[in-house]
């Protein structure tokens, strides 16, 4: 895993992705959009003893700021929707990713930084930490996800108010309108806390609920319902629910394997 724009360092079955460029607060430039794209197709297909994702940003002043607009500046237009394409596949996979994803957001997320976080399962975000989707205000609109998943978060009527006037709002805001799970000193450490809690449980059974929640919400609740069943007994005859069972019984601690 040697992305030119990402750090990644492994915690025991946590994998912490850092967002690498601070000299631009962390822009998402062409190169950034293959090195993410690669390393969640990567995950998805061969996730190996990882458990959870903790996706954060190198600095202190912001998590991502966005698409790297100099280097968009005079690009043509099939070079443009060439890049974007790219960052389409890019969120496509991460929000398909099977392992949980937390952003730890450390700093300001603009535009397709805050994309990114929407984009993952769950977000702790750093105080005084602001959030745009401003994109109108360049002449184009949200287009990682924006519109569909601030008002999953927000509800409609709100996300159509922060998306049409552009207007940022602070990382407390959030998390009153439900974005933000939490506001916090140090989101990275709160994260890594919570993403242990999850490595701890059985991996087979923590990513079936994702897919349960994740595809459940697009649909009706019995559609929903019959979804989380087939989820559920994919789960039945595992080495890890029989390991659960035993080690409940036994009074210690089970020891999953994934399998």
């Amino acid at each position: 895993m040697n992305y030119p724009t990402l750090a990644i360092q492994r915690q025991g079955a946590i994998l912490v992705v850092t967002l690498n460029r601070p000299e631009v607060l962390n822009a998402i430039n062409t190169q950034m959009g293959h090195d993410l794209y690669g390393l969640w197709t990567l995950l998805a297909a061969e996730p190996g003893d990882t458990r959870c994702v903790v996706l954060t940003g190198a600095g202190e002043r912001a998590f991502c700021a966005g698409g790297d607009l100099k280097e968009r500046d005079g690009m043509a237009q099939a070079t443009w929707q060439a890049q974007h394409g790219l960052f389409e596949r890019g969120f496509t996979a991460l929000m398909e990713l099977p392992l949980p994803v937390i952003a730890a957001v450390n700093g300001h997320a603009y535009g397709g930084g805050l994309e990114t976080a929407l984009a993952c399962d769950f977000i702790y975000a750093a105080r005084g930490a602001r959030f745009a989707l401003s994109e109108v205000r360049l002449g184009i609109m949200p287009g990682g996800g924006g519109t569909q998943n601030l008002p999953r978060a927000v509800g409609e009527r709100r996300a159509k108010e922060l998306i049409l006037t552009a207007r940022p709002f602070s990382a407390e805001e959030g998390a009153a309108w439900g974005l933000v799970n939490k506001v916090c000193d140090n989101p990275l450490e709160e994260a890594l806390a919570t993403a242990k809690a999850i490595a701890e449980n059985a991996p087979l059974s923590v990513r079936q609920a994702k897919k349960s929640i994740h595809y459940g919400l697009q649909t009706d609740l019995l559609t929903g319902y019959r979804f989380e069943i087939e989820a559920y007994n994919r789960l039945v005859d595992t080495e890890d629910r029989h390991e659960g069972v035993r080690a409940f019984n036994e009074k210690r601690k089970p020891v999953f394997k994934g399998k």
